[in-house]
C-alpha cells in the first residue's frame, strides 16, 4: 500500500462525506493505492454514522470511534499504530486541509527521502487574535528550542515516511510537536511545503486559549524528555547536588562563626533559615529523582485508550 491518510476528528459529520469524495478522486487519478484512517474523538454527533455509512461506498475508508473524547494526540497514535501505507498523511477533518495535496507530499517523501515533511500555512484564514499570534509565538520558540527551522509546527497536514510513525509516542498535546519527537527518534531529513490553507466551511473551530498554554507546557515537557526521559537522576541530582551544596556551606559559615564567637546568634540569622531550607530542597530532588529512575523502569503502558467501535480493520 501507497499511502495511509490519517484523519482525526471531533464533531465534523457534516464535513467527511465532502472530504472522503476528495480524497477518493484524487487518489484515483494518480492511481494509489491506499487507506483513510477516520478515528472519531468522541464526537456527540453524527460522525461515526456518518463514517460507517461512508464505508459502503468507499472500502479504503477505515473507522475507530473512541468511548470519550481524549484529545487530537490520542486519535493520531492510534491511528499511527493501525497505518500500513509507505507514506502516512495526516490531514484534519474540516476541509482546510487540501487532499490536492497529497501528491506532492509523497513524491518528497519517496523521491526526495525526506522523512517528514511538515505543511506551512502561509496564509492563513484564522482568527489573528485568537490562533495566528498565538501560533506565531510558539512556532518561534520551538524553532529556537529545537533547532528544527518549520514555520508551522502544529500544521494538520504532513506526511511521514511508514517508519517514523511507528518509532514516536504522541500523547497529551504533543500532536503539536511531532517534528521534534521525530528528530529525538533520529529523523532528522524534516522539510517543509507551503500549503492552500482554506476557510472552515462546517463547524466551529476547535482551539482555545488552554490549548496554546498546554502546547507550552508540553514542550518544555518534550525538552526534558529528550535530555533526560532515561536518565532522569541526572537532571535532579545535579540540580539537588547544587542546592545541598549552597546550602552546607551557608550552614559550615554559620558554625565557624559559632566556633569562633560562643555568643554567636544562629537562628535569627537569614543564613541559618537559607541553609536549612537549601539542603532540604537539595535532599527532596535527589528523592524526585530515585523515585523518577523508578518510574521510568517500570511504566506501563500510558497510551491506553477505549475504543468503542472499528469498522475495516481485520483484526
Amino acid at each position: 500500500m501507497q499511502i495511509s491518510v490519517i484523519i482525526p476528528l471531533l464533531n465534523e459529520a457534516d464535513s467527511l462525506p465532502e472530504l472522503m469524495e476528495w480524497i477518493h478522486r484524487v487518489m484515483n487519478t494518480h492511481n494509489y493505492t491506499y487507506e483513510v484512517i477516520m478515528v472519531d474523538d468522541g464526537s456527540d454527533d453524527n460522525s461515526w454514522d456518518t463514517i460507517t455509512n461512508l464505508r459502503v461506498q468507499y472500502p479504503s475508508l477505515k473507522g475507530i470511534k473512541f468511548q470519550r473524547n481524549y484529545g487530537k494526540s490520542a486519535a493520531l497514535n492510534e491511528g499511527f499504530k493501525l497505518a500500513h501505507g509507505d507514506v502516512v498523511v495526516t490531514m484534519d477533518a474540516d476541509l482546510q486541509d487540501s487532499p490536492d495535496e497529497i501528491p506532492e507530499f509523497y513524491e518528497m517523501i519517496v523521491q526526495q527521502g525526506f522523512h517528514l515533511v511538515s505543511g506551512w500555512k502561509k496564509k492563513r484564514y484564522d482568527n489573528t487574535f485568537t490562533k495566528n499570534i498565538p501560533s506565531k509565538i510558539y512556532n518561534a520558540v520551538a524553532r529556537k528550542s529545537s533547532g528544527i527551522v518549520l514555520h508551522d509546527f502544529n500544521c494538520g497536514i504532513k506526511a511521514y515516511q511508514l517508519k517514523v510513525i511507528k518509532s514516536i509516542e504522541v500523547f497529551g498535546e504533543m500532536h503539536r510537536y511531532i517534528p521534534i519527537l521525530a528528530k529525538w527518534a533520529g529523523f532528522k531529513k524534516i522539510g517543509e511545503k507551503v500549503v492552500v490553507h482554506q476557510a472552515r466551511k462546517y463547524g466551529t473551530t476547535k482551539f482555545g486559549w488552554e490549548r496554546f498554554v498546554n502546547g507550552f507546557l508540553d514542550l518544555m515537557t518534550i525538552q526534558f524528555l529528550s535530555k533526560f526521559g532515561k536518565k532522569p537522576m541526572q537532571f535532579f541530582g545535579l540540580v539537588g547536588t547544587l542546592f545541598f551544596l549552597i546550602g552546607f556551606v551557608a550552614f559550615g559559615t554559620i558554625l565557624f562563626d559559632k566556633i569562633i564567637d560562643a555568643n554567636y546568634s544562629v537562628t535569627n540569622k537569614p543564613t541559618f533559615f537559607i541553609a536549612i531550607t537549601a539542603m532540604i530542597i537539595g535532599v527532596q530532588l535527589f528523592l524526585a529523582g530515585f523515585i523518577a529512575e523508578l518510574v521510568n523502569r517500570n511504566a506501563p503502558d500510558r497510551n491506553t485508550y477505549l475504543v468503542e467501535d472499528k469498522i475495516g480493520f481485520t483484526n
